[in-house]
């Protein structure tokens, strides 16, 4: 399936106390996109999302924070691909992910939800033929304490592992753009 990258969006909760939670990982790739691609979030009404434009190797490509929580950032996503006449295969979500260690990073496309509440409601409006970047933040051990653990601040340990993801995520998305979907993965998959 022949994919473009012209929208990313960051799985996370809109409020200071969640900012560095384990969960908010995919704000914290889109807002590491926006500081070294040198944009600015503006908070737009009709999406209620945090938006910016950026520039990857020369093609636009629109970022995005909604601010409706983690459990229905679907709509905003939506909203935003209607908006600007893209479809799923046009979209990367960047999402933690509790079956990867924190260290460990994985590009995809397509696939089920499996059990992450943002996922789950993103498929819900958009279909699931979108890219993913999962970003790996652990498991606590026992499936009864994934929420609490999840809303938790990142230890030092886990945020720097997430961080180090983070950059190496951000050096393919040039590929990506340029060469597709399966050279980025093999770039990105090689590198742990």
């Amino acid at each position: 399936m022949s994919v473009h990258l012209n929208m990313i969006a960051g799985l996370g909760n809109p409020e200071e106390r969640y900012s560095r939670t384990l969960h908010n990982s995919g704000f914290w790739f889109v807002d590491k996109l926006a500081s070294r691609f040198s944009g600015r979030f503006k908070y737009e009404k009709r999406f209620d999302a945090d938006v910016c434009k950026i520039d990857i190797a020369g093609s636009d490509v629109w970022l995005a924070k909604p601010k409706s929580y983690m459990n229905q950032s679907g709509g905003p996503i939506r909203a935003m691909l209607d908006y600007y006449r893209l479809t799923p295969r046009n979209l990367l979500i960047a999402h933690d992910e509790i079956d990867l260690s924190p260290g460990t990073v994985r590009l995809k496309l397509g696939g089920g939800h499996g059990g992450h509440n943002g996922l789950r409601d993103v498929i819900k409006h958009c279909d699931r033929n979108f890219m993913r970047l999962r970003l790996g933040v652990g498991h606590p051990g026992d499936k009864d304490k994934v929420t609490s653990y999840v809303l938790n601040k990142a230890s030092s340990v886990a945020a720097a592992a997430i961080s180090r993801n983070i950059d190496d995520a951000a050096d393919i998305l040039p590929l990506l753009v340029e060469h597709g979907l399966e050279a980025a993965m093999k770039r990105l998959h090689t590198q742990d």
